[in-house]
């Protein structure tokens, strides 16, 4: 048994890579201030600390806990809410992972495992990006990510913290929110449950690799486990337009869909796709799930439950 810290373990991801690590037999702890997440989400036997990563408070339960590894998933990760205010999203997404960082420097955790976004690369125009492909944010979202990315090397560099940076592609799920990095399937779902047309920004061939997150969660045990000092894909290797999500449903749904379409949305990355090749040859990690398997799940459970 280890003890880990998970921050914004009561929000989508984070709930599930709970379950998974108590699952595990790890003695858990949750950082989160519940401004998105919620403590039912959070797995009965982990410890909830309802706390900002970016206060004292957080720091010190980081060195009261003394973990071996922590997840920090806790972020401001919605594109258009960094458009809107900077500054906030600088606030929890650099000074945030700062804090956390400290902990590990002061307090001797081992590893330090940071989710970030296939935000960093912007709108490269290559048809599969590399982790070797230069970083160009085009929101403040992807730069803050990116920052936070080089923060994380340095103390590495410097104090001898072990980490991995997995670069998430476009997450989708059960208990998804409409908000935030990947968040059209939700909403989608969202408009299903409500019987109202399908919101479709632009054309709606923009693609997107969409990744189920019970392959996120797998991929965040795996770097637990093995790996140091690495950038890292977790993706599917696949593109898949917003308009194949649409056909896809209705074949769910067995009849065809209202559908409205709206302008484009600064910030908006036209598509995206990340190779998988690196991760499964340095963590022996794939995705399990095709998009038209975790898309099913993910709307039998929201038809079914509601969220």
């Amino acid at each position: 048994m280890k003890t880990v810290v998970v921050t914004g373990g009561a929000g989508f991801i984070g709930s599930h890579l709970v379950q998974k690590l108590i699952e595990a037999k790890h003695q858990v702890h949750v950082i989160d201030n519940l401004s998105t997440g919620s403590s039912a989400r959070v797995h009965p036997a982990a410890v909830l600390h309802v706390e900002d990563i970016r206060s004292p408070a957080a720091l010190q339960t980081i060195l009261a806990v003394k973990p071996d590894t922590i997840f920090h998933l806790a972020a401001q990760a919605d594109v258009q809410q960094s458009i809107r205010d900077p500054l906030q999203d600088m606030e929890h997404n650099v000074k945030g992972t700062l804090n956390m960082l400290e902990g590990c420097r002061q307090g001797g955790v081992r590893k330090f495992i940071f989710a970030s976004t296939s935000g960093v690369y912007g709108n490269l125009e290559t048809d599969v990006l590399k982790e070797t492909d230069p970083a160009m944010p085009i929101s403040f979202y992807g730069l803050s990510k990116y920052a936070a990315e080089h923060y994380i090397r340095l103390y590495g560099q410097l104090f001898d913290v072990e980490w991995m940076v997995l670069r998430f592609a476009n997450v989708y799920g059960p208990g998804q929110t409409s908000k935030g990095e990947g968040g059209v399937v939700s909403i989608f779902m969202n408009q299903l449950r409500q019987d109202l047309p399908l919101t479709i920004n632009g054309d709606g061939e923009q693609t997107r690799d969409f990744i189920y997150v019970k392959d996120v969660v797998s991929a965040l045990h795996a770097a637990q486990a093995s790996g140091n000092r690495d950038i890292l894909h977790v993706s599917t290797g696949t593109s898949t337009s917003v308009n194949r999500l649409v056909a896809l449903l209705g074949q769910f749904q067995g009849k065809e869909i209202r559908t409205t379409n709206r302008s484009d949305r600064a910030g908006d990355i036209r598509n995206s796709c990340l190779s998988n090749d690196r991760i499964r040859g340095r963590l022996e990690w794939k995705p399990d799930f095709r998009i038209e398997e975790g898309l099913k799940e993910t709307y039998l459970h929201f038809m079914q439950q509601g969220s």
